[in-house]
């Protein structure tokens, strides 16, 4: 909705495709996805006494009928996705899994951390391509399908004989992939600095543009091309790799994420509930995972801010930057946020000391008019005229204007029926597309067609003037005749019923980015996007007041989660009113549209402050109450504004922006109203509305959102001292509304009540009788007693001082609640706030201490006896002193320690089995991290055989033979391997042994070749994964000129050596033979059995 009709549709015409060219580059290439038409006789299928046409009506558009999909896909293809030009394309446009960005291209998957920034009109999280994960045998695919999805990941899969398979996904800085025919082959536009790790390791850290990557190859795999642009995993015949973005390039870090890097993410969902009696909506995001080495479970999930703001779960240390703001991680299965819904009404009680008479003649002024719809009858423009009458309908009733009820009853309900039935009508009818699985109405616009676009815009003023009808009619909207209609409708854009195959799941809304898309097809470089977002918000109410109207709790429950979920979300990135998530060098206090990469201060249509303002604003109905849930932030939002018109005299949408103002200021909302009588309505408005909206907010007063009630349709509101209730029932007998601060309200059936001239029970404010302790550190758990607390938190809040303190146990006389970081040494007054005032204070004395200590991560997650763990984390203090670490009730031997890092030893004496790893300090005991204690292994022998084809064993050879070692071709490569041979056993676990030192004996051979010098280099991988070794290289051994086997060993001396020894876990040893120096090749002698005698082996302090 926007402009008046006639310029509305000229401007966003050309807008929207020259659009869609500059996103396409070339609009000849959208056509030939989007033209479909049929003069096939329409085959109508009734729903009740409505029906819906199967067949695409003559001379209409549908959308292409191509999907890029792979056979493993069925069911209802998701559309309005960050992801959706993947089903669209051959190759996806830019998609926005945050913290990430990718692209898939011809030659892969391009990967990107986004650039950060900000201009005056427009902030950026723009995609810059770090690298191409591609594949070793293809250079080029023919295209990227959807292979799998869930709630928020996608799975492409590319194929060309060779296969890559790609999972990605909001929250997630993993990107899993598996291989068949080749390797993982990684394309930078620059050499990246590599930080950790080598061509032997499986684990590589990276830095390139700025921006580091965990490279994660399964245990045993090496690479090539490190200090080259390109860089090839050789997978150790595995199938699997992961890359993940970290936040920082410390070995701590890569460690914590190298935990996760191989429990691969296979699917998400969402489970969300509203429960009545506390109004809060709970939300539980799952992340089921599959090992693909190891035995780890779960990820890292980067939240954004509307999820971490409203969640209990304990936060990791990492942060990334985003478009949308800060996000910060947590670990695990699964994680969960709470928010509240502070309710909706289907129109606003009379309560407003308006002229009586003044209001009928506006109704009548709409009831005489020639027509309702004054414009084009496609889906948007014919449902905004729906809901205008929608919206006056109950105030014609409350007016007594009996005519205009009937005069509008009739219109919704004749042009609801007309609509709703196709018959074999080409226009005026809704066509279900079976390969899309969606429900197009005709005639369409803007796109919702051929795109998909706007779904939600569109039909959610349909449902919300349905709504209306059920309200005074339940019959229309029964089974029987177009209640199924009307459930169609909400299932093409929200379907709730997972088990419904027919719509794809919530197909507009984003689960885990917390709001909607407007894009069908997402076929732009920035990603989806989202203009409008207070008309999704309309289309999530009426689905409340349909579901309360039917009786139908799944709708309204899934209503109400979506509207409160996405409430946030807008007043996050929409409205940003905590003022914490729009980026410097920004000169607006609001952005009018999002995108996956950007944030903009514009519309699709027009330039003008007004629509750019006015379009996130409209419909006003009684459930935009959520725009006035900050009123600072509203008054400054008009302030702003009138700053840029240059004025309050608004020439477009006025009665938008008075309504808006009533919510804060409805005084000054009626003066502006009474001073402009010749103002012409905005296309979905009418005067009565305006002039009932405005008066009835000035007797209810502001919106309180400190209190809520256990029905679904309600809005408590304060004018000055005095608080005010308001509650529908939408059922058939009398109910009594509990408000959450104890008041009650009788509401008869099928009626609004509202407390404005009633005498509510007034509730009693909570009082503090004793702390338990009354002093104590930063983090010390706290017991207040007293009364009237409430007998759930709520929006009840505790503060040390000014500081909100962390709250772990609630009842109406019992709050446990954890002293907050940050307050200085000395008294403080710990207060309790609820809906019905602040409790007196009571002193609590803050002593100074360290803070307690808490674990991140531990790596590895499992081992033997003397197994060497890394415990990351914070608070353990900068040295050890007389703190400890445990495995369960056993202290460890720590050989390292630093504020963030331990590296303890697993002690001896440990059953087999799952333990927690604890650290104690003087602050306090960290919670426990699970290890996973495993038998203790005796190596079969310490000495490593060398055998042909690049290996070592415990056992020797059966028959003794030869490999060559390469001449130096004349140079000098005395410390340095060059066309080494490499020969490596992993797996191995046993305990170090400081009485011993490595030994060797190696069998070499230069013939009849003068000069020339043997070398070797070897190396203990302690964890399989190069985050530990060791590497020993030793002087090299001149051979003679005789023709025979001479013995090279340690007593050569060791030329260097870096890195500790350590207890192996799962480690590797490798050994490298080389020509140091000379210019002839020579021969090692490998895979002799004992009856053959010199026995090249090496015999290494292990046990």
């Amino acid at each position: 909705m926007r402009l008046p009709l006639s310029l509305r549709r000229r401007i966003m015409k050309k807008q929207w495709k020259w659009t869609k060219m500059v996103a396409l580059t070339a609009l000849a290439a959208f056509a030939l996805l989007g033209t479909v038409t049929q003069d096939a006789e329409a085959a109508s299928v009734s729903v009740g006494a409505g029906s819906y046409t199967t067949t695409l009506p003559a001379g209409q558009t549908g959308p292409p009928g191509t999907i890029y999909k792979t056979s493993n896909v069925t069911g209802a293809m998701p559309t309005n996705d960050w992801w959706s030009s993947l089903a669209w394309k051959a190759y996806s446009d830019v998609m926005f899994p945050h913290p990430l960005a990718v692209q898939a291209k011809a030659d892969g998957l391009g990967i990107g951390y986004p650039v950060q920034s900000g201009s005056a009109d427009a902030m950026f999280g723009a995609y810059v391509n770090d690298f191409t994960l591609g594949h070793s045998a293809q250079s080029n695919f023919p295209d990227a399908r959807v292979d799998a999805f869930s709630d928020w990941t996608v799975s492409m899969l590319f194929n060309s004989g060779g296969t890559m398979r790609v999972t990605t996904g909001h929250g997630l800085p993993f990107i899993y992939s598996t291989y068949s025919g080749g390797l993982p082959k990684l394309s930078f536009g620059s050499v990246p600095a590599v930080w950790s790790g080598n061509a032997s390791s499986s684990v590589l850290g990276v830095t390139v543009n700025g921006h580091h990557y965990g490279l994660f190859g399964p245990s045993g795999s090496t690479w090539s091309g490190i200090g080259t642009a390109t860089l090839t995993n050789s997978l150790n015949n595995k199938s699997y790799f992961s890359v993940a973005v970290l936040p920082d390039n410390s070995a701590a870090t890569l460690a914590a994420y190298q935990q996760y890097a191989y429990s691969f993410v296979t699917n998400t969902t969402t489970n969300y509930a509203y429960n009545a009696s506390t109004s809060a909506v709970s939300t539980t995001y799952n992340v089921t995972t599959q090992a693909m080495e190891g035995s780890q479970s779960g990820t890292i999930m980067a939240l954004y801010p509307h999820q971490w703001k409203h969640t209990g779960q304990a936060l990791l240390p990492y942060t990334y930057n985003s478009v949308r703001g800060t996000m910060k991680t947590v670990s695990g299965t699964s994680f969960a946020t709470t928010m509240t819904y502070q309710g909706i009404l289907p129109y606003l009680p009379a309560v407003g000391s308006y002229n009586a008479t003044t209001l009928n003649n506006y109704v009548e002024s709409v009831r005489t008019e020639a027509n309702h719809t004054v414009g084009a009858t496609d889906t948007y423009w014919l449902g905004k005229y729906l809901g205008r009458i929608a919206n006056i309908l109950p105030i014609a009733q409350q007016v007594g204007n009996t005519a205009a009820v009937s005069n509008f009853q009739s219109y919704l309900e004749t042009t609801l029926s007309n609509n709703l039935t196709a018959g074999t009508k080409t226009n005026n009818l809704f066509y279900y597309d079976n390969n899309w699985k969606t429900l197009i109405g005709y005639p369409a616009s803007y796109g919702s067609n051929d795109s998909l676009n706007d779904h939600h815009f569109h039909y959610g003023y349909w449902v919300r003037a349905a709504a209306e009808v059920a309200r005074n009619n339940p019959n229309w909207a029964s089974a029987s005749n177009y209640g199924g209609m009307v459930n169609m409708l909400i299932k093409d854009f929200a379907n709730w019923d997972r088990n419904d195959t027919s719509f794809p799941y919530m197909r507009n809304f984003d689960p885990y980015a917390g709001h909607s898309w407007a894009s069908g097809n997402s076929e732009f470089a920035d990603g989806n996007n989202q203009e409008s977002s207070s008309e999704a918000i309309n289309a999530w109410a009426a689905m409340i007041l349909w579901g309360q109207a039917t009786g139908n709790t799944a709708i309204r429950d899934a209503g109400i989660y979506l509207y409160t979920t996405e409430v946030n979300a807008i007043n996050d990135y929409w409205f940003n009113t905590d003022g914490t998530n729009f980026k410097p060098g920004y000169n607006h206090n609001y952005s009018s549209m999002i995108w996956g990469g950007k944030s903009v201060y514009a519309t699709w249509f027009s330039a003008d402050v007004q629509a750019i303002r006015g379009i996130n604003i409209l419909p006003v109905t009684a459930a935009s109450g959520y725009l006035g849930y900050k009123p600072s932030y509203s008054a400054s939002f008009l302030s702003q504004m009138a700053t840029e018109f240059g004025s309050q005299s608004w020439n477009m949408w006025p009665d938008i922006f008075w309504e808006y103002q009533a919510l804060y200021d409805a005084n000054g909302a009626i003066n502006l109203f009474n001073a402009n009588p010749n103002y012409t309505p905005e296309d979905g408005e009418t005067k009565a509305h305006t002039y009932s909206f405005l008066h009835n907010m000035k007797a209810l007063g502001q919106i309180d959102t400190t209190v809520t009630a256990n029905v679904p349709t309600y809005g408590v509101y304060k004018n000055g001292s005095t608080r005010n209730y308001v509650a529908y029932n939408a059922g058939s007998s009398a109910i009594t509304a509990v408000f959450s601060d104890g008041a009650t309200l009788n509401v008869p059936a099928g009626s609004i009540a509202s407390s404005l001239g009633t005498v509510v029970n007034p509730p009693t404010g909570p009082s503090i009788s004793g702390l338990s302790p009354s002093s104590g550190t930063v983090g010390t758990s706290v017991t207040i007693a007293g009364s009237n607390f409430g007998a759930t938190q709520g929006t009840s809040t505790v503060k040390f001082g000014s500081t909100t303190a962390t709250v772990t146990g609630w009842s109406n006389t019992s709050i446990t609640a954890t002293v907050p970081s940050g307050l200085a040494a000395g008294s403080v007054n710990v207060t309790v706030t609820t809906s019905a005032g602040t409790s007196g204070g009571a002193a609590f004395t803050v002593t100074t201490g360290p803070v307690a200590p808490s674990i991140a991560s531990l790596n590895p997650t499992s081992g033997a006896a003397g197994t060497s763990v890394t415990i990351a984390g914070s608070g353990f203090g900068s040295t050890q002193g007389t703190s400890t670490v445990k495995f369960g009730s056993t202290t460890a031997s720590v050989t390292s320690w630093s504020n963030t890092s331990i590296t303890a030893t697993v002690p001896s004496g440990l059953a087999a089995g799952s333990v927690n790893v604890t650290v104690t300090t003087s602050a306090g005991t960290s919670g426990g991290v699970a290890f996973t204690v495993t038998g203790t292994v005796t190596l079969p022998s310490n000495v490593l055989y060398v055998k042909s084809g690049s290996s070592l064993s415990f056992t020797a050879g059966t028959s003794a033979s030869s490999d060559t070692i390469a001449s130096t071709g004349g140079g000098n490569y005395d410390g340095t391997p060059h066309s080494e041979n490499t020969y490596t056993l992993t797996g191995i676990t046993g305990t170090y042994d400081a009485t011993k030192s490595t030994a060797f004996h190696l069998f070499l051979d230069s013939a009849a070749n003068v000069g020339n010098g043997l070398q070797v280099q070897i190396t203990y991988d302690f964890n399989g994964n190069g985050s530990a070794t060791r590497v020993e290289t030793y002087n090299y051994f001149a051979t003679n000129n005789v023709a025979g086997w001479e013995d090279y060993t340690q007593g050569s001396g060791l030329k260097s050596a870096t890195g500790s020894f350590a207890n192996m876990n799962n480690g590797k040893v490798t050994i490298k033979v080389w020509s140091a120096i000379g210019n002839a090749s020579s021969t090692l002698r490998v895979n002799a059995s004992g009856a053959n005698g010199q026995q090249s082996a090496v015999t290494i302090p292990f046990k």
